[in-house]
């Protein structure tokens, strides 16, 4: 039983399915691994035993009787605290949302619940969704696998920290700016984000909705196909025979290597060297319009989240975290001029950008080019702060400025992951893509 903590979510799955796992015995162990670990109240809000060992009951009766609902019914998940779930304290991250219980699940719980996934509790998260690093001190900060001293990545923090620590078998979080793809590449995870639109915003706390996505955070890129398939109520794409030889990817140049750290640099570069020795064409490519999209992040990003929250915030907003608050703050500088011209350029930088690439399989580039930051010296460093948080996020937020759906991957070297990204709706072409590097980093 206690290998089941480390097994992907779909080994789970084809075990509860060969009859060899039981899932009122996994979701225990799942429980009882969460109730026992000394990091439970930093990385989870509230655990839904209750809920969790009805459905693992249900689960089980199916798979007795053959009559399963998909590959990962029976299998034990964690959802962010943003995904509404009936009768739960559902908060955000936030003080602002405390006490906060939503009476129905939102959509993409209600489709997951459907097709069999467990629902073991709800995770921490940064403060509404509005920081790459998951430092909370308001709630609770989770920490990252690889150096405990260190923030677990964020928003998703919590998520990430949950699969992570075997706390898990998968996690579902949302991603804006990189809130999926920087903590799991901080915690040597497989990080999906989808293209906005993809999946159902209904019931989810929003940040900027024309930016939010979901996705999952999970051990393999398998889990992240079953995990899509599962939100969207849909099949799960063929992973099987794919070969990378005669692919073509591109290295974005611009932008995506600035300020990089050594190990990101060094996990990229050996990825890079792989994929090669299995017969890709790597070509190095500079690509302008993503810095004028980057240029576009506080014209576009800080209004949206400012109008969502302003009246909440500015009724309390000595209940905030003083970062956050300054960050959403900063978007009531913004002219509604300036952000509809805003959207305009993006609009068309978008357009250019996909007409650049469109002879590559791929776009590559290092998911975030620092490590985890210090929480001792988050917690004390205004600058370190404000300059880890754009860094962190950086990369990742090319993918939400360019509406493209994105996946990060471990490259073997700690906290440290491999960003390919694919033109909107094309997720099932970007796991399959995904399944062969992977292979190739094995």
């Amino acid at each position: 039983m206690e290998r089941w903590l480390e097994m992907s979510a779909a080994a789970l799955g084809r075990e509860i399915g060969k009859g060899n796992i039981n899932p009122i015995a996994l979701t225990q162990r799942y429980l009882d691994a969460i109730h026992a670990h000394p990091f439970k109240d930093r990385i989870y809000t509230v655990v839904t035993d209750e809920r969790a060992l009805l459905e693992a009951t249900a689960a089980a009766e199916r798979s007795a009787s053959g009559q399963r609902k998909s590959a990962l019914d029976g299998v034990p998940v964690s959802w962010k605290d943003l995904f509404d779930s009936a009768g739960t304290a559902t908060e955000a991250g936030s003080l602002l949302l405390k006490g906060r219980i939503p009476e129905v699940d939102c959509e993409v719980l209600k489709t997951a619940t459907s097709l069999g996934l467990v629902c073991l509790g709800k995770t921490h998260m940064s403060e509404l969704a509005f920081s790459g690093l998951g430092y909370n001190p308001k709630t609770a900060t989770a920490p990252c696998v690889n150096d405990h001293s260190a923030v677990s990545g964020g928003s998703s923090s919590g998520a990430a920290a949950s699969v992570a620590f075997g706390l898990a078998a998968l996690a579902i979080g949302s991603d804006t700016g990189g809130s999926v793809r920087v903590p799991a590449a901080w915690n040597d995870l497989v990080g999906l984000k989808t293209t906005s639109g993809r999946l159902s915003l209904s019931g989810v706390v929003p940040l900027c909705a024309r930016f939010d996505t979901i996705g999952p955070l999970c051990r393999s890129v398998e889990d992240a196909s079953l995990a899509l398939a599962s939100l969207e109520g849909a099949r799960p794409v063929d992973l099987t025979n794919f070969k990378l030889e005669g692919c073509r990817f591109a290295v974005c140049d611009t932008a995506g290597f600035d300020d990089i750290r050594e190990g990101p640099q060094e996990g990229f570069s050996n990825a890079i060297h792989r994929l090669k020795a299995m017969g890709a064409v790597v070509e190095n490519l500079e690509l302008p319009q993503v810095q004028e999209a980057l240029d576009l992040t506080g014209v576009l990003f800080t209004p949206e989240a400012y109008g969502t929250w302003k009246d909440q915030i500015e009724l309390k907003p000595e209940l905030m975290f003083e970062e956050i608050l300054l960050r959403f703050r900063s978007g009531a500088n913004i002219l509604a001029p300036d952000y509809v011209a805003g959207w305009q350029k993006l609009d068309q930088l978008r357009a250019d950008y996909y007409d650049a690439t469109s002879g590559y399989d791929a776009i590559l580039m290092p998911s975030s080019p620092i490590l985890p930051p210090n929480i001792n010296r988050l917690s004390q460093d205004h600058e370190y702060y404000v300059n880890e948080n754009l860094l962190a996020l950086r990369n990742t937020r090319i993918g939400n400025l360019l509406g493209a759906c994105a996946l990060t991957l471990p490259t073997g070297i700690p906290s440290c992951g491999l960003m390919i990204v694919c033109p909107p709706m094309q997720e099932h072409r970007l796991l399959r893509l995904g399944a062969g590097v992977e292979n190739a980093l094995a």
